[in-house]
């Protein structure tokens, strides 16, 4: 705003600004008392170029406006502002948000795929209490066994126990005459039961063949000695006893009898715990998870067994050593582990409720202990070796052929005929003339024992029992 001579004018817009030069202008020429009309000679020609000068110097420049101070606002009134100003955003937004989705589910509800619909509703299907709470035990076990199983193996492992066999290993020169040597090898087991003298311990059967010497060591490094129970070399089974005896009661308290769980309800991915003696370094322990069940395993001797499959490392000295669920139960016994340059974590354990009634029944065996020589059962028999290709090529069962029975002999008095095959003594599974020689060095003479033949009647091999009383050694064969 401008004030001159009592007029106040406002500078708005340009027309403005110019009806106040034209307005300022005629009143400066009234007042000089010319104007435009006057005489037009030269001298006012002169004037008028000279008043035309004095016009041009004289013409009117308005000064900028002064513009009025702005009041700033407070900071509150300003952020007040923005907030209000975002709210309302938010809200157009949300709504135009909230029409697309609408419009959106109802074009998938009336023209999308049915199938997949389905298929989401049916992940999120609530399903029975009773069948959520194995699921949540499940997790529980495998948040365990991401993290510490350390209790676990704490209360399982007075059951675990290490063993050592001093084996008796015969081996041909060069010249063909034979050696033999003693090799010590190491392996596990897992204390089963208990009668009134002996504490009964099952294991593999490879552990403990063709042993001199058996040597078990307990969770407080007390060793005793053992002897073997009762053997399945089919199943590769094993039971031995340790006279309790000849255990100190510190010990006894220490060590316990395991649990055996039920391994025909494990899962594939299930984590399990492998306690061994590995390398006979003493008791370790791995973990894994269950990689297969009923998986067919070929053994050397190309028998097939149906083993539990684990990554949990099963290395030398494990076998016969305990494979536990997160429960701390007993669901496998450590066999062996496929061993390659190409292979890794493939470890294998037999499931103990397949093989239950064999080990109770190795339990209830007599024990081997050797009997001195002079009184040494005898049999009476020549026999030979029914091996995997013969058995194979004839469709014969392996075991000890009887080509010949001796005259007088304890054979000669039974019913045992030449030709016979001899599958097992006593319950024991026999192989070779060598198992047989070693079985007869835990039976006296006089004692009766059963032996399953398979006989050959009509073409066919049908096996049968035979009941025999042993004899003596006859004093010239001494």
């Amino acid at each position: 705003m401008v004030q001159r001579k009592g007029i106040v004018i406002m500078y708005e817009h340009d027309s403005n600004y110019r009806e106040e030069t034209e307005t300022t202008e005629e009143r400066r020429q009234s007042e000089a008392g010319w104007t435009r009309q006057g005489d037009y000679s030269d001298p006012w020609h002169s004037q008028g170029q000279e008043q035309q000068y004095s016009r041009m110097n004289m013409s009117h420049i308005p000064p900028e406006p002064v513009k009025k101070p702005v009041k700033q606002r407070p900071m509150a009134a300003k952020i007040a502002g923005i907030t209000a100003a975002a709210l309302l955003f938010g809200t157009v937004a949300g709504g135009t948000m909230l029409g697309v989705n609408t419009a959106g589910e109802y074009l998938k509800t009336q023209y999308g795929p049915k199938e997949e619909t389905q298929a989401s509703l049916a992940t999120v299907e609530t399903r029975p209490a009773a069948e959520t709470e194995p699921a949540k035990s499940q997790t529980s076990a495998m948040l365990a066994l991401q993290m510490d199983v350390s209790s676990i193996v704490e209360a399982a492992m007075p059951s675990v126990v290490a063993i050592t066999n001093t084996m008796v290993l015969e081996q041909r020169t060069w010249f063909g005459s034979s050696q033999r040597y003693e090799v010590p090898s190491s392996g596990s087991g897992i204390i089963v039961g208990q009668n009134d003298d002996e504490l009964l311990i099952v294991t593999n059967n490879h552990v403990v063949e063709d042993s001199k010497e058996l040597t078990v060591t307990f969770i407080d490094e007390t060793s005793v000695t053992a002897a073997i129970k009762g053997t399945d070399s089919e199943n590769d089974l094993a039971v031995i006893a340790v006279p309790v005896s000849e255990i100190d009661e510190e010990t006894m308290g220490q060590i316990k009898v395991a649990t055996l769980g039920d391994s025909d309800a494990l899962k594939v991915g299930e984590g399990v715990i492998a306690i061994g003696n590995a390398l006979g370094y003493g008791q370790s322990v791995t973990v894994g998870y269950v990689s297969a069940k009923d998986r067919e395993v070929k053994a050397q001797d190309t028998t097939s067994k149906y083993l539990l499959q684990t990554d949990a490392a099963i290395n030398p000295g494990n076998s016969g050593g305990a494979l536990l669920n997160m429960r701390g139960e007993v669901i496998g016994i450590n066999a062996a582990k496929y061993s390659s340059t190409e292979v890794e974590g493939m470890g294998y354990a037999i499931p103990v409720s397949k093989v239950q009634d064999i080990i109770n029944e190795l339990m209830n065996r007599k024990t081997r202990i050797e009997i001195d020589e002079s009184r040494r059962g005898y049999l009476g028999i020549q026999g030979t070796n029914i091996d995997d290709t013969a058995a194979a090529m004839y469709g014969m069962p392996r075991g000890v052929y009887v080509y010949k029975i001796v005259e007088g002999g304890a054979a000669a008095a039974s019913d045992l005929r030449e030709k016979d095959i001899i599958t097992k003594f006593d319950g024991q599974t026999l192989r070779t003339m060598a198992d047989l020689q070693k079985m007869l060095t835990y039976y006296e003479g006089d004692s009766t024992v059963d032996l399953t033949v398979s006989s050959l009647e009509n073409g066919e091999y049908v096996e049968r029992t035979v009941e025999i009383t042993l004899g003596f050694r006859p004093a010239e064969e001494n």
